[in-house]
């Protein structure tokens, strides 16, 4: 692998990381089937506590998978995947052209 696929598959490393979990890509779908969710509506969809969703939400952000929007006293959660998407991308076309 050269380089330039070994820093790209580095800074994909967050992103991998996240979606590996099961729960993580359960708080997804209900996200990609809904525009926005609060905890407590993502709680109530899954099988988890109200602070494992929130541990697990804070994780997806980091990562950049996810964003967060502050509307009166509530925090809606909505995909925000671009940017994870285009590393992706990237980290694709780098293996196909250092490694096949």
């Amino acid at each position: 692998m050269g380089k330039q696929a070994l820093d790209i598959f580095r800074q994909s490393l967050p992103i991998l990381q996240v979606l590996s979990d099961s729960n993580r890509q359960d708080i997804l779908l209900f996200l990609s089937e809904n525009e926005k969710l609060t905890v407590n509506e993502i709680t109530e969809r899954s099988k988890l506590s109200r602070p494992a969703v929130s541990h697990h939400l804070k994780l997806l952000k980091n990562a950049g998978v996810i964003d967060v929007e502050q509307i009166g006293t509530q925090r809606y959660y909505y995909l925000s995947m671009q940017e994870a998407v285009e590393l992706l991308k990237k980290l694709l076309a780098a293996l196909e052209r250092d490694c096949l």
